[in-house]
C-alpha cells in the first residue's frame, strides 16, 4: 500500500513539474516585433502588443490594430464575445497567440486568442512618415499609427472628383481619396468599419477639393502597396 501511495505521489508530482514546464515554455515564446517579422507566415506567433483601435465587433470576432514600443500588428477577425469587445479599449495590454498569415501584401494575425493583461495603458504617437513615401523603407512601418503632412489632394479619377465610394448608392461602405507628395500620388481609405459615415473623418474627406493641402493620419494597412487606413483629416 506504502508502494501503491509513492507510486501516485511520484506521478503527482511529475505531472505538476511537466505543467509548470509547459508554462514557462509558454511564457518564453513570446516575441519580440523584430521576432515576428522573421517568423514564417503560416507559424504560430504569440506577442504582447496594446490594442490602438478597433474595428466593428460582429458575429462574435473583430479586427484590431495593436501597437507597442517595438511595432504594430493587425490582428483579423480575432474572436471575442461583445463584452470582452467592449473591455478591449486602446490602451488595453493584451497576449495575442495566432497564426502569421498575409493577404495582398498586408501581415496579419490570424486564428487568434488573447489574454488581458495587467499593465499601464499605452497609446503610440503618430510617427511621421512623410519623407518615406514612395520608398522601400515604409514598409517597416507597416500597421503602425502613421502620420502624412502636407499633402496634396488629386482628382480621384477622371470625372475631377476628389474623394469616391465604394458604395455609391447607399454610402455605407469604405470611402477613398488620392494625395500626391513630391509629385508622387498616393492611395488612401477610410475604412467604413473603422470610421463609418458618421464620423469626422468620413465626413472631412467628404468635404475635400482637388487641391487641398492637408495633414493625414490613420494606421499603416498595406493592399499591394501602403493603403493607409485613415482616422484624421485636417485641412491646412
Amino acid at each position: 500500500m506504502k508502494k501503491f501511495f509513492a507510486l501516485i505521489l511520484a506521478v503527482v508530482m511529475m505531472l505538476s513539474v511537466a505543467a509548470f514546464a509547459e508554462e514557462a515554455d509558454t511564457t518564453a515564446t513570446v516575441m519580440t516585433h523584430e521576432e515576428f517579422v522573421a517568423a514564417e507566415l503560416e507559424s504560430e506567433v504569440t506577442v504582447e502588443t496594446y490594442v490602438q483601435d478597433k474595428q466593428s465587433w460582429w458575429d462574435n470576432k473583430a479586427t484590431f490594430y495593436c501597437q507597442s514600443e517595438d511595432g504594430a500588428y493587425f490582428v483579423y477577425e480575432m474572436p471575442c464575445t461583445e463584452e470582452e469587445y467592449e473591455q478591449l479599449a486602446a490602451g488595453t495590454k493584451i497576449r495575442v497567440t495566432g497564426y502569421k498569415a498575409e493577404w495582398s501584401g498586408e501581415v496579419e494575425i490570424t486564428d487568434a486568442t488573447f489574454e488581458i493583461l495587467e499593465a499601464d495603458p499605452y497609446i503610440a504617437e503618430a510617427t511621421d512618415v512623410t519623407e518615406l513615401l514612395g520608398t522601400d523603407e515604409l514598409i517597416n512601418h507597416q500597421n503602425e499609427k502613421v502620420a502624412f503632412t502636407g499633402l496634396t489632394v488629386e482628382a480621384y479619377d477622371e470625372s475631377g472628383a476628389a474623394f469616391a465610394y465604394k458604395n455609391d448608392a447607399e454610402k455605407t461602405d469604405d470611402l477613398y481619396f488620392k494625395a500626391s507628395y513630391n509629385g508622387q500620388t498616393y492611395d488612401f481609405c477610410v475604412e467604413f468599419y473603422l470610421r463609418g459615415q458618421d464620423t469626422d473623418v468620413y465626413k472631412a474627406v467628404e468635404a475635400l477639393n482637388v487641391g487641398d493641402t492637408i495633414d493625414v493620419e490613420g494606421f499603416l494597412y498595406w493592399y499591394e502597396g501602403a493603403n493607409p487606413h485613415v482616422t484624421s483629416v485636417t485641412v491646412k
